[in-house]
């Protein structure tokens, strides 16, 4: 770590994260602001909600949908614990997100510097600016420990 301060809404999605490990699911917390103000937030929430697409970045995108009254999320910055799979790389395109921050890469099942790289693709409409590695060793820490104690 640098030892500057992790920006407000990253250190807000990596609380979440821990609130998501700490009601069993994986610990990834998402953030969506708009204007520097945080407008949605969400954490994993696929075993609570009985539903495989609960990723946080979903659950916060709708919730900002909700909040704005728009399917467009122009303008907003998302903020995530983790690298965002296909599936959500994919709404957060469909979204129009315009600033993607990640903490953590996941080279396994990543869909933005990984994997399909969503983003890459020609028919992709909408690329953000992507920034990764803030909150990096944190949001790694918070996984590794999380998926140490389901090998146990």
């Amino acid at each position: 770590m640098s030892g500057f301060p992790l920006p407000e809404p990253m250190r807000r999605a990596l609380d979440l994260a821990g609130e998501a490990a700490r009601a069993g699911e994986v610990p990834v917390g998402a953030v969506i602001t708009a204007g520097g103000q945080i407008i949605a937030e969400a954490r994993n929430a696929m075993r609570g909600m009985d539903d495989p697409t609960a990723h946080a970045e979903i659950v916060a995108i709708r919730a900002a949908g909700a909040a704005l009254g728009q399917a467009r999320l122009d303008g907003c910055a998302l903020w995530v614990t983790l690298e965002p799979c296909a599936m959500c790389a994919a709404a957060i395109g469909l979204a129009r997100i315009a600033t993607l921050t990640f903490a953590a890469e996941d080279p396994k099942g990543g869909g933005v510097l990984h994997g399909p790289r969503i983003f890459t693709q020609p028919t992709c409409h909408h690329r953000p600016e992507i920034y990764s590695g803030i909150g990096e060793a944190e949001a790694a820490a918070q996984l590794q420990t999380f998926f140490a104690a389901r090998r146990e």
